[in-house]
């Protein structure tokens, strides 16, 4: 077993050690239905995009059980728009799966607070070259952010962060729509989308509402 620095346990031997108490305790206790799962395939009804971030996990946040849910993570929870060029959509590509592989009954874009990505798309760094491929990614939320600074002049830079968290959502949600065997689903009834953000230091947990265009949090 090693150790970092400062004495703790590392982080791979913490994985160890929760791959042991998985396996000899909750897996035991889920066996029948991870053997069920196995055996005919996964059924999830809800597709989940959600952020990269390591503090917001659905499966936990959710407290979801195998099967549950079909999760698809990237920075900021993005949805690009669909489009014919290149050759490598990862993002699209599970979409793809999770509405015409799995025929998921619910899409739901799960966004959150102190996104990384949100930050670094509000206040990018010219003179900085870390970062090669995340300022492309988070850059389809340029109209939002703009969008956001001409109508919120005034507000706190914590505010105008909000509502760029939750303007990713709908960014998102907007582009599903780019796909038309998502459009035609959600059209016939078969597929419902939902757009949720949490605050994860609260938690609090809010739904868009489609009708008043605002955030809800849920009860």
């Amino acid at each position: 077993m090693t150790e970092d620095r400062s004495g703790n346990q590392s982080g791979v031997d913490k994985l160890m050690k929760g791959y042991r108490n998985y396996r000899d305790g909750s897996y035991e206790a889920s066996r029948p239905l991870i053997e069920s799962l196995v055996a005919r395939g996964q059924r999830p009804e809800v597709a989940v995009v959600a952020c990269s971030d390591s503090r917001v996990d659905p499966a936990i946040l959710f407290q979801a059980d195998p099967g549950d849910l079909f999760v698809i993570r990237n920075v900021a929870n993005l949805v690009p728009p669909m489009e014919q060029e290149g050759t490598f959509h990862g993002t699209s590509a599970a979409l793809e799966f999770a509405v015409l592989g799995l025929s998921v009954k619910h899409l739901m874009v799960l966004g959150h607070a102190h996104c990384g990505g949100i930050k670094m798309m509000m206040a990018p760094d010219p003179g900085d070259n870390t970062f090669k491929y995340v300022p492309s990614w988070v850059s389809m939320l340029a109209a939002a952010h703009r969008r956001v600074l001409a109508t919120m002049s005034q507000a706190s830079h914590e505010a105008r962060t909000r509502a760029c968290e939750q303007n990713a959502v709908l960014v998102s949600l907007e582009n599903l729509t780019t796909f038309p065997w998502v459009r035609e689903r959600v059209e016939s009834g078969d597929l419902q989308l939902h757009g949720w953000y949490v605050d994860i230091a609260i938690p609090e947990l809010s739904s868009y509402d489609w009708e008043s265009g605002k955030f809800i949090p849920f009860a």
